[in-house]
């Protein structure tokens, strides 16, 4: 058995891709500092404990990480009907007891004994990504081309019955969106005629408008894009996060206050808000100042760009895909956060990858680069290095 774990481990170190998790490595102890500085006006056992469940959750993340880059997504999307039934399942049990409530939403699980809370949006992203895939690469084989409405009225009702299901349980329209953003960019790659993005996006902007000037959206929902078009809009309510966040930001000059040192991050509850998740870019923009958000930045590119390039040299039209897929997923989170922080885009709740805190957020996004891993490994011979 020991020289069995040995051969593998030996495999992994020669096959998979040891520069895209150096790099998810780099981010999330860089993001365990940061946590640290965000919580700390907590006290100390606060700090430790959010450090300590992140700790905890790049661990698990790390042995996703090894597995997943051994095993062939290709064989576990034979099993898509169980998958599919398992993402339907967890997004359900938050109706259940263990189901809870947090600004809103209810998007959270929290399991007796498990140091941290689960997000069964952010898990079955991964499921998505995989069955979306397969799907498209299913019909385009079927039918040669993605152009009319019987070739794309299939994924296209696979997203939606999934944003429903995740919005009519958990509220989470933010989760939603990036299922969403996931399936333009793998539908486009696969080759699905430009004038189903057009009608389906003209669509959707009729919709929202409609029901705006109707007064049936939500005034919650309303009110954050309306606040990003008049910043003076409600500034002690719904502008509130995003004002203090601005400020945070700005504070910081090019080189920043200094770590522990923010005068907000450092303050009580009463000054930056959710700066260990939702506003930690504000919090690095105070305390490490336009160079430490440009640092954050080109790492997180860097991520991106690797998933694009193992996607560009996958062997098969679904590995690059899933590629595709995740790429599509940082691409989304990373613009909206930073967008939510610099007061250009809503608030949605959505964090910023491998730097906030979350523990399911770490665990699936490790998840997600082993897959990415998994098809450099496989393409590996056939590449030119």
């Amino acid at each position: 058995m020991f020289n069995r774990l040995r051969a593998t481990l030996s495999d992994f170190f020669q096959q998979a891709d040891l520069v895209l998790l150096g790099l998810c490595c780099g981010c999330t102890l860089f993001g365990m500092v940061l946590i640290a500085s965000a919580t700390r006006y907590m006290g100390t056992g606060s700090m430790i404990r959010f450090v300590g469940v992140q700790g905890a959750a790049m661990l698990i993340g790390l042995v996703a990480y090894v597995l997943l880059s051994m095993v062939n997504v290709e064989l576990l999307v034979k099993h898509w009907k169980l998958i599919l039934a398992a993402s339907v399942v967890l997004i359900l049990l938050l109706r259940t007891p263990l189901g809870v409530v947090r600004n809103g939403n209810r998007a959270w699980l929290e399991i007796p004994h498990v140091p941290f809370s689960i997000q069964p949006a952010e898990v079955v992203k991964i499921a998505f990504i995989i069955l979306l895939s397969k799907q498209l690469e299913w019909v385009k084989d079927r039918r040669r081309e993605l152009k009319s409405l019987g070739s794309v009225a299939g994924p296209t009702g696979h997203l939606l019955f999934m944003v429903g299901l995740i919005y009519v349980v958990s509220s989470d329209m933010g989760s939603a969106l990036v299922y969403v953003f996931i399936f333009v960019c793998v539908a486009l790659v696969a080759g699905v005629a430009w004038r189903w993005f057009i009608l389906g996006g003209g669509g959707m902007a009729v919709g929202v408008l409609a029901l705006y000037f109707m007064g049936k959206l939500p005034s919650h929902m309303a009110d954050r894009f309306r606040v990003l078009f008049d910043h003076s809009f409600d500034p002690r309510g719904v502008g509130w996060q995003q004002t203090r966040g601005l400020l945070a930001l700005g504070s910081g000059g090019w080189f920043g206050q200094g770590l522990f040192q923010g005068t907000q991050t450092q303050a009580g509850r009463g000054a930056l808000p959710e700066r260990h998740t939702d506003f930690i870019f504000a919090m690095i923009g105070e305390e490490l100042g336009f160079f430490g958000c440009l640092l954050v930045i080109v790492l997180l590119t860097a991520i991106i760009l690797r998933c694009l390039w193992v996607a560009r040299r996958a062997t098969t039209d679904y590995a690059r895909l899933v590629c595709v897929g995740i790429a599509g997923m940082l691409i989304f989170q990373t613009v909206e956060n930073i967008g939510m922080c610099l007061f250009v885009m809503p608030v949605i709740g959505l964090t910023l990858p491998f730097f906030s805190y979350g523990g399911s957020s770490i665990v699936t996004l490790y998840t997600a680069m082993g897959i990415v891993s998994g098809v450099k490994k496989r393409a590996l011979m056939n590449w030119n290095r």
